[in-house]
């Protein structure tokens, strides 16, 4: 028979080895979760670095494919303007009325644009386009604005010294009116 003091020790020498292994359990534990949260902040990570690279590649497939739109040559520059109201059911507009101002065939980093001066004061900008040897310009006030009024150019007779063609006015959707436009080249030099 085993003496009571052998199988005291063999029980605390067994109990000692259940705590040393529960205290590597839970080390091994605590060592996958800290592992598991690595792996996730990478992950975290990657998809970040993955979104980052789409973008650039978006950015740069967008910037080899912008082309930015310029007026040609014969169009650009200052034109003196020559308006003449042809037809009107405005009360604003009179048959006869005329306007001269200074245009200006200018581009910004995204469009054509048409800016009117009158006095050395910006009055108005249309945007425009310039397709099959015409200009179309528009323009529209703002939401806020008393009157609301829309005006669209159509230059259909283009020359290097001239162009014509019609500008229609809309007023509060409520009446039309209708111009003869006439630009002159204004040279250089001036």
């Amino acid at each position: 028979m085993i003496p009571k003091t052998a199988i005291l020790f063999i029980g605390t020498v067994l109990i000692l080895i259940a705590c040393h292994d529960q205290e590597r359990e839970n080390h091994l534990i605590q060592r996958e979760q800290a592992l598991l949260e690595k792996e996730k902040q990478f992950a975290l990570k990657e998809a970040d670095y993955q979104a980052l690279a789409k973008m650039r590649d978006s950015l740069t497939a967008l910037r080899d494919t912008l082309v930015v739109a310029v007026w040609p040559p014969a169009i650009a520059g200052q034109w003196n303007s020559r308006v003449i109201c042809t037809e009107s059911t405005c009360s604003d507009y009179a048959i006869g009325d005329q306007r001269s101002d200074v245009w200006e065939f200018s581009s910004d980093s995204t469009q054509m644009v048409t800016k009117v001066i009158s006095a050395n004061r910006l009055v108005r900008v249309y945007t425009a386009k310039y397709t099959n040897n015409e200009v179309r310009m528009s323009f529209k006030t703002d939401s806020s604005a008393q009157k609301q009024v829309e005006m669209t150019v159509l230059l259909n007779d283009l020359n290097p010294n001239k162009m014509r063609g019609t500008r229609t006015v809309m007023v509060d959707n409520q009446c039309n009116a209708t111009f003869t436009v006439e630009l002159s080249r204004i040279p250089n030099n001036e």
